[in-house]
């Protein structure tokens, strides 16, 4: 059985073995009665061995639908990109963006809504998948806390790096805020792989640990006050001082949007997709 077929980790290390959505051990007796009962459930309810991910695979959820009826990408593009990042749907249609090791382990899920208009439905907050278990089997949520990673990371296994150097070109890794813009971009320009932090300070320099070995090339949001360019520049000279952080291998934080955007697009906090979606549309009107 492969990793990728095993179902979604629990909560905990356990000598060794992890069965867990990314969250660190607990020791204290109190917390490990939370952890056994959650388990306990678990066994209860017999939950199906297929990961999370497949039981509610779909290209049907409200972003779907929105990327598609924008004219963003084609039907037939959009299931193709749902297949490739696993995108799930809840029972109240939002999309849900599974965060995946290269391993196949879940470590959580962020569920956001989005209007026909593909923008997020903004009196609907993003909520995570760990969050509503925990909710759900009325575990305390500052029990444990979960891991995140990047979105998109487990597609590093299916796009490994060269073993030894100057073997082969290492494959170009492009990460972008927004999990919205890595799943069209991947549609766009499929010859990199495209991951998402999930939001402006979620960069934090372990989170390239997986991407030493790639070409990495961070597109920051833009916005007037070079906000977003500076966070994401000063949060990969972090990850390059890393003494795991190979010396060649440099991570090119790109200035694209500050060199291009108008002042309008930089006020509005255009990203990449943004920035070509109106430059194509500019040229059709043209």
């Amino acid at each position: 059985m492969t990793p990728s077929e095993t179902s979604p980790k629990i909560g905990v290390l356990l000598t060794g073995v992890r069965k867990s959505l990314g969250v660190r051990v607990s020791q204290t007796p109190q917390e490990m009665s939370y952890i056994n009962e959650l388990l306990s459930r678990r066994e209860a309810a017999k939950m199906p061995s297929r990961p999370w991910w497949a039981r509610c695979l779909s290209a049907k959820s409200s972003f779907c639908r929105a990327v598609v009826g924008c004219g963003i990408l084609t039907h037939r593009q959009m299931v193709h990109a749902a297949l490739r990042y696993r995108l799930g749907r809840s029972k109240n249609d939002a999309v849900i963006y599974w965060q995946i090791s290269q391993l196949g382990e879940i470590y959580d899920g962020k569920l956001m809504w989005y209007g026909s208009d593909c923008h997020r439905i903004k009196d609907r907050n993003a909520t995570w998948v760990m969050y509503l278990m925990k909710k759900h089997l009325g575990i305390p949520q500052d029990t444990f806390q979960a891991t995140h990673i990047l979105f998109g990371t487990h597609l590093l296994s299916q796009n490994p790096p060269p073993r030894k150097r100057g073997a082969r070109a290492a494959p170009t890794v492009c990460v972008v805020e927004a999990e919205k813009t890595a799943v069209i971009l991947s549609e766009l320009y499929p010859q990199y792989i495209w991951l998402a932090a999930g939001g402006l300070f979620e960069l934090q320099p372990e989170k390239f640990l997986p991407l030493q070995d790639y070409h990495v090339i961070l597109f920051p949001d833009t916005d007037p006050d070079l906000k977003a360019y500076t966070v994401w520049y000063q949060a990969a000279q972090k990850a390059m001082k890393s003494f795991l952080w190979p010396r060649h291998n440099q991570i090119i934080v790109s200035d694209f949007l500050e060199r291009h955007a108008t002042d309008d697009q930089k006020r509005r906090k255009i990203d990449l997709v943004d920035y070509i979606l109106e430059m194509q549309n500019s040229q059709l009107n043209d």
